[in-house]
């Protein structure tokens, strides 16, 4: 047991230098192979706009390209590019990517002012700063996917233990657990209240009390403590962070208290040198903003230029199917909880809502499910409609307006917001969503509870890779029918 922590610490130290050679190495080729398509672009290539008068030397250009290699590896390295706080996750490396090359560039253009002699082509160094920053963008992107795929097979994590085994706790580890790419790996909670060996999840138990967690670090080596801040009390968390604060070993954080129902980032302003805490609106921000904003937008007039003579079908056949209206105007809240109509074309006699009011039964099931597997009221096209989802496509004239995404969360009306209770803030710091996580898992097939927490697994994992996933899978159950009335 002696050699255990020695043997662990060894091995995530090697880890990491072996990531942070495959960073410098690939940092240096993506560099390089940046400025030899700026070379190419502005020299050699045939267009009028970056013609030259005459080739300057490529022996110039490789022996200034070799000592700018380095230069910019130390830029980045000033911008926090291979410190591994800031690495693996998040959108922030991308930003210290542009503006390291950026800071780059600009060292370029200070040491032409400074020596008269140092010629550089300005064409030359713009393409070199754009294309830079695309290439070591998409190189930094293809081995953090590698890194995923490593983290799922136990390599790069951190050993981490949980402080506080109560409802926020276990939140916390869930979402651990959901999200191996993380590169946590939880060694088990430490807890005052419950016994040592209790299971809280799945696979994680309680180790100790609070009193043996300096020894649980050192048996584990342990790099992370993450604090449930509901579970202790103010004077044993100031214990905490007496003990480790200045340990350069272990890192610790703190849970917001509010993990269970905000999923919202946190901003940290300070005022009057007091650091305050304020919690952002809305679920997505910056660059995941613009990304979900294309692929919205860009497949929303796609689909309706597309499938127009589709519409004008569907839309003859419900006016000769039954008396009344073509569309159905269904009131649900949107993002902030603001009500918006989601259209959809008429699958419902008429009279729907008198014909459920007139049975108490029948309401009641719809109350409590918000759906009727057997529902009298749709007609024979809507059943149709409904099975391959053919109603939902007037939708993509609400995702054109905003009010809705191509994937999201569950579109519900305000009295339904009542079933999803305390995950009901969650749900409105996004769009509703056209399709998404119930759609692929089984529709409505699917208990009401579970659908809450596919809903809630989607807003906090939310990635445009998690959208692509889910619209590949959308098609071939759409095309299936099954689970849909």
């Amino acid at each position: 047991m002696r050699q255990a922590k020695p043997k662990q610490t060894a091995l995530q130290e090697t880890e990491r230098r072996c990531l942070i050679a495959a960073l410098l190495l690939t940092d240096s080729i993506a560099i390089g192979t940046s400025f030899s398509i700026a070379y190419i672009i502005r020299f050699k290539s045939g267009f009028s706009f970056f013609h030259a008068h005459s080739t300057p030397p490529l022996r110039f250009y490789s022996i200034l390209v070799f000592l700018l290699i380095p230069v910019w590896l130390l830029i980045f390295a000033a911008f926090r590019l291979y410190d591994f706080h800031y690495l693996l996750g998040g959108t922030q490396e991308y930003a210290s990517v542009v503006n390291a090359s950026t800071m780059g560039t600009m060292v370029v253009i200070v040491a032409t002012f400074l020596d008269p002699n140092l010629i550089i082509a300005r064409g030359w160094l713009l393409i070199s700063w754009v294309i830079s920053i695309i290439v070591v963008g998409i190189e930094r992107f293809t081995l953090r996917r590698v890194v995923y795929h490593l983290r799922r097979r136990g390599f790069f994590s951190v050993p981490t233990i949980i402080i506080g085994a109560n409802e926020e706790g276990k939140a916390i580890a869930l979402q651990f657990k959901a999200a191996p790419t993380s590169g946590i790996r939880i060694v088990g909670f430490v807890d005052d209240n419950l016994p040592e060996g209790s299971e809280v999840v799945e696979g994680v138990k309680v180790l100790s009390s609070t009193t043996s967690l300096e020894e649980l670090v050192r048996k584990h080596s342990v790099k992370e403590l993450v604090i449930a801040s509901t579970a202790i009390s103010r004077e044993r968390l100031l214990d905490i962070f007496y003990t480790f604060n200045n340990s350069n070993e272990v890192e610790i954080r703190l849970s917001s208290g509010l993990f269970e129902i905000l999923t919202t980032g946190m901003r940290v302003k300070e005022i009057a040198c007091v650091p305050l805490v304020s919690l952002n609106r809305v679920r997505l921000t910056g660059i995941q903003v613009l990304l979900k904003g294309l692929l919205d937008y860009s497949l929303a007039l796609a689909g309706l230029l597309f499938l127009s003579p589709l519409f004008l079908i569907i839309a003859l056949l419900v006016k000769l199917d039954s008396p009344g209206p073509i569309f159905y105007k269904r009131k649900v809240l949107g993002m902030g909880g603001k009500t918006f109509n989601a259209l959809k074309f008429r699958t419902m006699v008429a009279n729907a809502d008198e014909i459920l009011e007139q049975s108490p039964d029948l309401k009641r099931a719809f109350e409590d499910n918000f759906k009727l597997k057997e529902d009298p009221r749709v007609t024979r096209l809507g059943k149709f409609l409904r099975k391959h989802s053919l109603d939902e496509l007037p939708q993509l004239i609400n995702v054109l307006k905003g009010e809705m995404s191509i994937v999201g969360p569950r579109m519900i009306t305000p009295e339904e917001a009542e079933k999803y209770g305390k995950w009901k803030m969650n749900l409105l710091t996004v769009k509703p969503g056209m399709s998404g996580l119930w759609v692929v898992s089984g529709r409505s097939d699917i208990p009401y509870e579970e659908r809450v927490r596919l809903d809630m697994y989607y807003i906090r994992n939310y990635s445009v890779w998690l959208d692509l996933h889910i619209l590949f899978r959308t098609i071939p159950m759409l095309l299936k029918g099954k689970g849909a009335y």
